[in-house]
């Protein structure tokens, strides 16, 4: 007697709530939103994008059986697939049926179709499935030429390319004329599924992998791993802080497709003393804060928001950073990859699927093996387990080098502060474990001054401004210099105010050489006046006018005399400034007025900061979402088995059977029209009617809502839950 192979609809109405309920939690796409009814839930579940994110979330050996499935005719016995897999395989099939990877068809399974497809025609490296019934007795014959060809088909691939099938040698010749291969096309044969698996001693892989491998690596003790990473989270923190004034300086312009240009990264490596790829790094993580963008005129600028980022304590302003780079798309590893072309940080090519969950795989491992430094090879093989269809082993790489640039991690291994944050501890136990920030530094005599510690962000703000860092670690190194005590004479600072200010936090009388330099920069700074007439450059001192005009290095500015102390140039005025400055000069500028702008300048985007785009990893749903899909998918099933029998009632009539049913307590089923003239039908549980206007609650979304009645064309009961079970039964 013949039987139809049921649907996987079909299969999934049979299911419990319970069953229903696993397939939402494993599957959290499938919720977003819910499905009407069963038909568009398993629509949903054997579409291409949703079996994609089900096989990202399976494991090798999860993922080795669904191979196996794929291989075998269906519908296939649970003997079957365990007699090609292991003894253990039996344990692994309910959870892939809970998935909805498998579905059931009396005792036997079966695989959606797209699945096959995604798994691809030769899953596990087998052939195509033979079309004629093979005598495996033959196989014993096999001359010893032809086990040689045999040997390299069996583990896969199972094509191999020939000259000519007229003419294909006696090893080939044989396997061909005994039905071992078979001819695809006349260049090409290929070793049939089921003599495949026959030579691969009847099973169709050479090792099914249950278990994830032993991560190996070095043991470190805690408290050596927690100092390592404290250090490494103040030192994010200040390249943050650093990069951004720094932009807000010297903004660089974006290139045209997008990101920040070679030389401009550079130059901020150069500024913040890391190599290229730490400094692009450090550029995606604010990038990532919404601390910087590229604004609407293309220049690369902090937001308003790193003014409130400053204000917030360090655990509050790290943990904000790496909770995005935790979950983003963007892999900053990729900057200055050459492929076609050079990745830019800040640039649209940085987004790759997958690249969350590689990272959280990563930092998983490392979790469940504290205080242990892992061997980069041990742990690639373990993440490749846990995540066989996504698993990159350079994703793995990049992501243990930024954690520890993070303070995830400290000498390797997963510090307290990466746990806790993994662990979503509310205390991070960042603040405790920072050094104390001081307020004093000591002015050496080589005009460098020495921070023995974290300063307070005032002091270290104000630093920043006149200083450079010439070293970091435990002590900061700060080296005062021309071009930086004119920063801060550029910034509204006054010679007197910034030796002032140094007397103050020095614990050190301040060098006679220090003084005579401010001194000296601060009496010429400002002499020389540069503003836009096009742009202008006046000076009091008729001399200096005269050696600028005369300046071979300042003839390729086409400077005119146009007074005895003024000089015009069709050139901008911050290309005006920046060259006198790079040739000994120190100009100032001016506003129209004459007035002297020498103001702190805090460029800030003129533009919203607009996020970098972020391909989303679903998270498992929260138990009431759950119940509430599982109990909209039974109404909307409900509501559609009924909706060819709802009969058009007249007002009077509405009105009596829903008054009826709100008397009753009882649920019913209306027909209504909404503004589009679309009518529906609605599961609701009637709670009062006012003014022409019912108002009940919508079973499927689980909603008070209100309808007019005039809309509502037929009412009718609804089904029990009782005979709603028995309904599903039949």
């Amino acid at each position: 007697m013949s039987t139809v192979a049921i649907t996987f609809a079909d299969e999934l109405r049979a299911r419990g709530d319970d069953a229903l309920a696993s397939i939402f939690k494993l599957r959290p796409d499938l919720v977003s939103p819910v499905p009407n009814d069963f038909s568009a839930l398993a629509a949903r579940a054997t579409s291409t994008p949703s079996l994609v994110r089900a096989l990202d979330s399976i494991n090798m050996w999860h993922y080795q059986i669904i191979e196996a499935a794929c291989a075998l005719p269906e519908p296939f016995k649970k003997s079957e697939i365990v007699a090609v897999t292991s003894e253990e395989t039996a344990f692994a099939l309910d959870r892939l049926w809970q998935m909805g990877l498998l579905y059931k068809e009396g005792n036997n399974y079966r695989t959606p179709t797209n699945l096959k497809m995604l798994i691809g025609d030769e899953p596990a490296g087998l052939g195509p499935i033979a079309v004629k019934k093979f005598d495996f007795s033959i196989l014993k014959e096999i001359p010893k030429a032809s086990e040689e060809v045999l040997a390299k088909l069996t583990w896969g691939p199972p094509r191999g390319q020939i000259g000519n099938i007229k003419k294909p040698g006696n090893a080939i010749g044989w396997l061909l004329d005994n039905g071992v291969l078979v001819a695809l096309d006349s260049n090409t044969v290929a070793l049939p599924r089921d003599v495949a698996i026959k030579l691969r001693g009847g099973k169709i892989h050479k090792d099914m992998v249950s278990k994830a491998p032993n991560l190996i690596g070095k043991e470190v003790v805690q408290k050596q791993i927690d100092l390592a990473a404290i250090a490494n989270i103040s030192t994010i923190l200040r390249w943050c802080e650093e990069l951004l004034h720094n932009l807000s300086d010297e903004p660089p312009t974006a290139l045209r497709t997008g990101g920040l240009g070679v030389r401009d990264l550079k130059k901020i490596a150069e500024h913040l003393g890391i190599d290229e790829t730490c400094a692009g790094f450090v550029a995606e993580l604010c990038y990532l804060g919404g601390l910087l963008v590229i604004d609407s005129d293309d220049q690369i600028l902090p937001t308003s928001a790193f003014d409130i980022w400053l204000t917030k304590s360090a655990e509050e302003r790290w943990y904000s950073l790496v909770v995005l780079w935790l979950d983003t798309s963007r892999v900053s590893g990729l900057i200055g990859k050459n492929s076609d072309k050079n990745v830019a940080p800040l640039g649209p090519e940085l987004d790759r699927a997958g690249a969350s969950l590689i990272r959280r795989s990563t930092l998983k491992v490392l979790n469940d093996n504290p205080q242990l430094t892992p061997d980069v090879k041990s742990l690639q093989e373990i993440v490749k387990w846990i995540n066989p269809q996504r698993a990159n082993n350079d994703y793995v790489e990049w992501t243990l080098r930024e954690a520890e640039w993070l303070g995830i991690t400290g000498q390797g291994a997963l510090s307290t502060f990466g746990s806790n944050l993994l662990n979503e501890k509310e205390v991070l136990e960042i603040e405790s474990a920072l050094p104390k920030p001081v307020d004093h530094i000591l002015i050496q005599a080589d005009n460098s001054a020495v921070a023995p510690g974290p300063l307070t962000p005032e002091l270290a703000s104000e630093m920043g401004t006149i200083a450079d860092i010439e070293s970091r670690g435990g002590a900061t190194v700060y080296r005062f210099s021309d071009s930086s005590i004119r920063r801060g004479l550029d910034h509204g600072k006054t010679g007197d105010q910034i030796k002032t200010f140094l007397s103050k936090i020095s614990k050190t009388p301040m060098p006679q050489p220090l003084e005579y330099l401010i001194t000296d920069i601060a009496k010429r700074h400002g002499r020389l006046r540069v503003g836009s007439a096009h742009t202008y450059i006046r000076c009091e001192d008729e001399g200096l006018v005269q050696q600028i005009l005369h300046d071979k290095k300042c003839e390729h500015l086409r400077l005119r005399k146009i007074a005895p102390q003024v000089l015009v140039t069709d050139f901008e005025l911050a290309e005006v400034i920046g060259e006198l400055r790079e040739f000994g000069y120190l100009p100032a500028a001016e506003n129209s007025g004459g007035v002297l702008l020498s103001q702190p300048n805090l460029r800030r985007s003129k533009s919203r900061p607009k996020p970098p785009r972020i391909i989303s990893e679903f998270t498992a749903p929260k138990d009431a979402i759950v119940t509430a899909a599982v109990k909209t998918i039974r109404a909307g099933e409900r509501s559609k088995k009924v909706e060819p029998i709802i009969p058009g009632t007249s007002s009077n009539e509405t009105l009596a059977l829903i008054n009826q049913y709100i008397n009753e307590g009882k649920s019913l089923i209306i027909s209504y029209a909404d503004n589009n003239g679309g009518v529906s039908n609605r599961i609701i549980e009637p709670i009062s009617i006012s003014l022409g206007t019912l108002t009940a609650r919508d079973e499927t979304s689980d909603e008070i809502l209100q309808f007019r009645i005039p809309r509502i064309n037929g009412v009718a009961p609804s089904l029990t839950k009782s005979e709603n079970k028995a309904d599903l039964d039949l």
